[in-house]
């Protein structure tokens, strides 16, 4: 049923028209010459929406005015960039197809960098982190590194213990944005607007926000790199 579902979709009949496929030509070279003049022609010094954020920095809970626009006052962006990330890995899991994984001991140089590197990695994703509030770091740069640990893992042979399959794993990849969410919700009962964070709170709530969206980061990043679903049988 599956193999006819597959060839049905790449019946020649089902492709589209020549007409079709010029105005999708067309649409795209205009969008991409259009992003494109407008990055061209953007003044050398372009303070942009710099000042309104530098004045209003004291009030974010950070120091660091890009840390204060993706978490307090364009938190929507990031709530759903978060909920992208999930939904790319939704589509991952519903194509990838189960493969045959060959078990291998990982060689003596790969296994010196993962007992080297790994604990360094996490070492280094948990300082972007913290930094984040006074300089350039964050849930998703800390998120990334710590990804790279998983995939530096995978590489190795290592696979995640079936006790951790199901649930477990689902709930890691969640919680970032059941936290993001909640916190949002949180402000509605105190008589704030969603996501707007009380001065003397931001910057604990921004802490724990991004604490728990690192952790959801790196498990869908490695999830991402892995492709298929783990599976609790296996």
């Amino acid at each position: 049923m599956e193999e006819e579902v597959f060839s049905g979709a790449l019946d020649p009949a089902d492709k589209p028209s020549l007409f079709t496929r010029y105005l999708l030509v067309v649409l795209l070279v205009t969008l991409t010459s259009w992003l494109v003049s407008v990055v061209l022609l953007l003044p050398d010094r372009n303070q942009g929406l710099s000042i309104l954020v530098n004045e209003h920095l004291s009030l974010s809970g950070v120091r660091h005015p890009i840390t204060a626009v993706l978490l307090n006052f364009r938190g929507y962006d990031t709530l759903l960039e978060m909920s992208v990330l999930l939904i790319a890995l939704t589509g991952t899991w519903s194509l990838a197809r189960p493969s045959e994984r060959i078990e291998a001991e990982p060689g003596l140089i790969l296994g010196f960098m993962v007992r080297l590197l790994i604990p360094l990695m996490i070492m280094v994703s948990g300082y972007l982190l913290w930094v984040g509030a006074h300089a350039p770091g964050g849930a998703f740069q800390a998120g990334s590194v710590l990804a790279a640990s998983g995939v530096l893992l995978l590489l190795s042979g290592w696979r995640l213990s079936v006790r951790f399959v199901g649930w477990p794993l689902r709930t890691g990849l969640v919680l970032g944005l059941l936290v993001f969410i909640a916190t949002g919700a949180a402000m509605l009962l105190i008589g704030n607007r969603f996501l707007e964070f009380p001065p003397s709170m931001a910057g604990n709530l921004i802490l724990v926000i991004e604490a728990t969206a690192t952790v959801s980061i790196a498990i869908t990043l490695t999830a991402l790199f892995r492709g298929e679903q783990p599976d609790a049988k296996r």
